[in-house]
């Protein structure tokens, strides 16, 4: 088993998972309103998005019903905690939570978290898979570094992840006017996750069979 892969996998579509809950409790308390559009803030007011960094947590929903979509979103969202917990390296496993996350996209799980689960389930796909195509493309000497980076790429990407919301706490003002740096360092730290996770398996199986 592809033991960096499977980690990467579980815990972003755990993350996902959980974030979606947390979506999902604040659209409960909006109660049985009707949205104005699809596009909708998770959290009601008086929280005002142009005033705050993480934009009261936009989401989307084709569900028109605030406290219904909330419900679903948490229903969801423990689904796909579970199910990153126990099953990812199922046969399929990978593209169930693909499915599980554009559900979650749909019933108000956030933006950004559905996002976190399909690239979990994109990965989750590699489990158990030959890394014919990474080998070719992520070999030789100076991807060495992508490996040696692992775990300390996924340790970075949850400080963030968590760290923001502290940031956030004392500078508001400055994230709320840096445009695309937030999204962009999840994004950044993603891939680079993905990345080093890959390169640290394929080193692996390179080990294993010279030995």
């Amino acid at each position: 088993m592809k033991s960096a892969i499977r980690v990467v996998a579980s815990s972003f579509s755990a993350i996902a998972g959980l974030a979606s809950i947390e979506h999902g409790y604040f659209e409960t308390l909006q109660g049985n309103v009707k949205p104005n559009s699809i596009m909708i803030s998770s959290i009601g007011l008086p929280c005002q998005p142009d005033t705050v960094w993480y934009a009261c947590e936009p989401a989307m929903t084709i569900i028109p019903n605030f406290f219904i979509t909330g419900i679903l979103a948490i229903i969801v969202g423990l689904i796909v905690l579970i199910w990153a917990a126990a099953f990812v390296q199922r046969k399929n496993g990978g593209l169930v939570l693909i499915l599980l996350s554009i559900l979650m996209l749909l019933v108000g799980g956030g933006i950004f978290p559905p996002l976190i689960g399909i690239i979990g389930g994109v990965v989750g796909t590699r489990i158990n898979k030959p890394l014919t195509w990474w080998r070719a493309h992520l070999s030789g000497k100076p991807l060495l570094l992508l490996a040696k980076l692992w775990p300390w790429s996924l340790v970075a990407f949850f400080l963030w992840l968590f760290g923001q919301w502290i940031i956030g706490y004392f500078f508001n003002e400055f994230l709320t006017k840096s445009g695309l740096l937030v999204p962009l360092l999840i994004i950044g730290l993603l891939l680079l996750t993905v990345f080093t996770a890959f390169e640290h398996d394929i080193r692996d199986d390179n080990r294993i069979v010279v030995e």
